[in-house]
This record gives structure tokens, sequence and C-alpha cells, in this order.
């Protein structure tokens, strides 16, 4: 036999393997019988007729669509106008808020020891940390990249601001809500999660960010920069710290020129914030290329624009 022939036979052979055997007598349904007058009137003859004028095309219904954006692969549309502002990413790094929450939050446990000392001064303390942190949660909620405590920032930012105004005045009760912060925080960070997870859909500066106690933090925050900047060598020795504070200042400048902030309309309070952001970034770039000269000068431009801030606005 013949290759081809072999072919055909194999062909066949596995065509009928396939494919069941239909029995003669099996019974089926009968073609349905339509009277074509019954569906006059319901569905068009001939496709054409159903257009008016020129039958479209497809390039020409591509012309006239709307523009759409794609969301991120695996997004929802919820998922996607959550993914939050991009004005932070070029501001601060994830690794920057992450480092700095834990460092006030070493600072807010200290001043959260007993009732005597909390209300003797403490709860002004208490106060400029809980105001720093709602601050920075609120950043993390918004951040475009994965942030640690992303999916439970607004919750705590809403929850310690709360917490940050009634530490205006020292008592029981506000020591009583601060340690249960205490222990909020600590149950955050070390990876068990906040008991409640309620927050406001929209992120009001205005209830978070008390512009005394940020612009006291900012003053901290220049010290440090000051010190981290000495000379090229401190520079080199201190990076990690620089940069974590030159990030910081720059995010400051811009919640502080937030709409709805104290100020905030006011042309030259607006301009002096969004320089110590512009110099902030100054800052961080000279020191990822190496430009130490450049790196002291941005940290002297930022405590002239600090100084001359404080001599108008506190």
């Amino acid at each position: 036999m013949k290759v081809t022939q072999r072919l055909f036979v194999l062909v066949l052979v596995g065509v009928s393997v396939i494919i069941p055997h239909v029995r003669a007598d099996e019974r089926r349904a009968p073609k349905p019988e339509v009277d074509p007058a019954t569906l006059k009137g319901i569905f068009f003859s001939d496709i054409n007729d159903a257009f008016r004028g020129e039958k479209p095309t497809i390039a020409s219904v591509r012309a006239t669509a709307p523009p759409v954006a794609p969301p991120s692969a695996g997004a929802t549309t919820s998922e996607t106008a959550a993914t939050g502002n991009e004005l932070w990413s070029g501001l601060i790094s994830p690794q920057s808020l992450e480092d700095e929450v834990k460092r006030v939050k070493l600072e807010f446990d200290g001043v959260v020891t007993t009732p005597g000392a909390f209300n003797s001064g403490g709860y002004l303390d208490a106060r400029l940390h809980l105001t720093v942190l709602a601050s920075l949660f609120a950043v993390i909620n918004q951040h475009p990249a994965e942030v640690r405590w992303k999916d439970q920032a607004a919750a705590a930012r809403d929850l310690i601001s709360r917490t940050a105004f009634n530490c205006k005045a020292g008592s029981t009760q506000v020591y009583n809500e601060a340690k249960l912060r205490k222990g909020d925080l600590q149950d955050l960070v070390a990876g068990s999660g906040l008991a409640s997870k309620d927050a406001e859909e929209e992120t009001d500066w205005t209830m978070i960010a008390d512009r005394s106690p940020l612009m006291e933090y900012a003053e901290t925050l220049i010290d440090a920069l000051e010190d981290g900047a000495r000379d090229e060598g401190t520079i080199k020795k201190e990076t990690d710290l620089v940069k974590r504070n030159s990030e910081l200042l720059a995010v400051l400048g811009e919640i502080l020129a937030q709409e709805g902030m104290d100020d905030a309309d006011d042309e030259d309070y607006a301009k002096l914030s969004r320089d110590m952001t512009e110099n902030g970034k100054g800052v961080t770039a000279a020191l990822s290329r190496g430009d130490f000269d450049a790196v002291r000068v941005g940290v002297s431009k930022i405590r002239q624009k600090c100084d001359a801030c404080h001599e108008q606005y506190r």
C-alpha cells in the first residue's frame, strides 16, 4: 500500500473514533417552519436596509470614537481612580515615608507614658507627632506607589488626626485617647493592622494638617538637614538621612499650600511653600548625582525660605 493510501486509511479510522456513530433510528427534532410573513417588520430582509446613508466602516467608527485610557492590568475602575496622586511620587519615595512613620512613632511613644507627664506638657509633643503621622498617612494613601500600610492609611489618617486635634489640651481623657493611638500604631507597624478600617473617601487637609505643628516639624527637619550636610564627608555618611529630610520638606511645602490650608490663597505664602518644595527636590536631585556643593547650596536656600516664611506667617 502506498504511503498516501495508508495516511488516508489512518485519517478515516481516526475520524470514526472521534465522531460518535449516529443510529439510523435516532429521533431528532424536525426543522422548524416559519412563515416569512410573520417576521415582516421585525427583521430586515437585507442588512443594507438597516443603514441610512452610507454604510459605516471600521475606520470611520474608530475615527469618531472618544479616546479611552485603559486601566492598568488587573485593575477595576474604582481601583484605577484610587491609584493615587502622581504629585507625591515626584516628591518622596516609599522608603522615606515608611522610615519616617517608624521614627515619629517612636517619638510619640516616648511622650505617652504617664498621665502626669502628658498633662504637664507632653500633650503638645503628642499633638506635633500625631499631626505629622496623620499627614504622612494621608500622603501614603494618595501615593501611587506600593507603600507599606497603604491599605489602612486612610483609616490611620482619620483616626490619628482626630486625636491630634484633641491634644490641644491635656487631660486624663485625652491621655487615654492618646494611649489608644499608641496601641493602634504599634499594631499597625507590627503588621497586625487596625481594628477599625472606617475612613472618609476624600482627604480633607484642613482636618489633618494643622500648620503650627507642621511648621515646628519643618524646623526640626531643617536642623537635621543642616547637620547632615555640613561637608562632603558628612553628606556621604548621612546620605539616606539627607535624602529623607529633603524629600519630607518638599512634601511639607506641598501640604501647606493645599486648598483650604491657612493662607494658601495668599500668593506670597503659596510661593514660599512651593519654593520649599522645589528646593527640597533640588537637594534630592543634587544628592543623586553626587553634587555635594549643590546639596549645601540647596539646604541653605531651604533655610532662607523657612526663615522668610516665619517672619510673616506662623
